[in-house]
């Protein structure tokens, strides 16, 4: 019956991920079209835009990597499956751009110092083709952010896009009107800042995860109380709780009960059950004890 329910999705997964091919197709080709443009108009603000950009099209790739991860099986070699890859790949993104954010940071205190002729025209023109890309990077991803999380972000981080190349034609003009060079330098600045919490989350996250670290909003505490409350439990223990990637929760704990076997089962499938339910643990692994058998990781909560 699952491989069944499976079959059935997989048009509808297949169809979003080929909406996300697209997306991240018109993102990579202005990407570089932003590149030029930065070059040819001596703009900081389109260089920085193309670093924002970049964020969003590491974004698609996870989306996509997860996607594609999300319908291959696990192995002999790999039981947990692939989902770390996209893991892996989102910390280094994250990296990368802090490096990338420095790079503008550091070029635009040079600017302060040395006079360059912005070329607003052709800010203007990269810029209005970005509006354009976004747009329909945004009409590409409407209807499945309604079904998935992966294309909701992306979907959210199109439409920042399409603001933030609306912000460089408005500097472009005010270029114009001001003569003040210095407003490209600034505006560059104030790109990157909006870049960084968002990649500082990102890699944050990641780190966590690797590190096999508790998932965010997850409380240990709490998972152990509500156990400890199933009837016939007088302790929990050894309990960890790691995430292979993002929703998926993994959890494995020690239960002591007492000695009515008949009950074990039940219990079992109840605190299964429970743990999915209230705190979205999908693969938890419960050893039952009648008696405390402590390892040598001891966690008091």
């Amino acid at each position: 019956m699952q491989k069944q329910r499976n079959d059935k999705h997989m048009p509808k997964s297949i169809n979003h991920e080929k909406k996300l091919w697209m997306a991240l197709s018109l993102t990579s080709v202005f990407i570089v079209i932003e590149l030029i443009g930065s070059v040819v108009s001596h703009s900081l603000t389109l260089l920085s835009d193309a670093a924002h950009l970049f964020t969003d099209a590491a974004a698609l790739i996870i989306s996509i990597t997860a996607m594609r991860l999300g319908r291959r099986q696990a192995d002999q070699k790999r039981t947990f499956g692939y989902y770390r890859i996209e893991i892996l790949a989102a910390a280094f993104n994250a990296s990368t751009l802090f490096m990338v954010a420095g790079f503008i940071f550091y070029m635009a205190y040079k600017r302060f110092f040395v006079s360059s002729e912005i070329h607003t025209t052709s800010m203007i023109i990269v810029a209005s083709i970005g509006v354009v890309v976004n747009f329909i990077s945004i009409q590409l991803l409407k209807a499945g952010s309604k079904e998935s999380l992966n294309i909701k972000s992306a979907y959210l981080d199109s439409q920042a896009d399409l603001l933030s190349s609306l912000g460089v034609i408005l500097t472009a003009f005010l270029i114009r009107l001001t003569e003040w060079q210095h407003l490209d330098s600034l505006m560059a600045i104030g790109i990157s800042l909006w870049i960084l919490p968002r990649t500082w989350l990102l890699l944050k996250e990641s780190i966590n995860i690797l590190l096999e670290g508790v998932p965010e909003g997850i409380e240990l505490a709490e998972i152990s109380h509500a156990l400890l409350n199933l009837p016939g439990v007088s302790d929990v223990h050894d309990l960890h709780v790691w995430a292979l990637t993002n929703g998926k929760i993994s959890l494995t704990a020690h239960m002591v009960i007492g000695s009515d076997i008949e009950k074990e089962h039940n219990l079992l499938a109840i605190a299964t059950d429970l743990l999915e339910e209230k705190f979205n643990v999908t693969h938890s692994t419960i050893q039952i004890e009648t008696t405390q058998c402590y390892g040598n990781a001891k966690l008091h909560l």
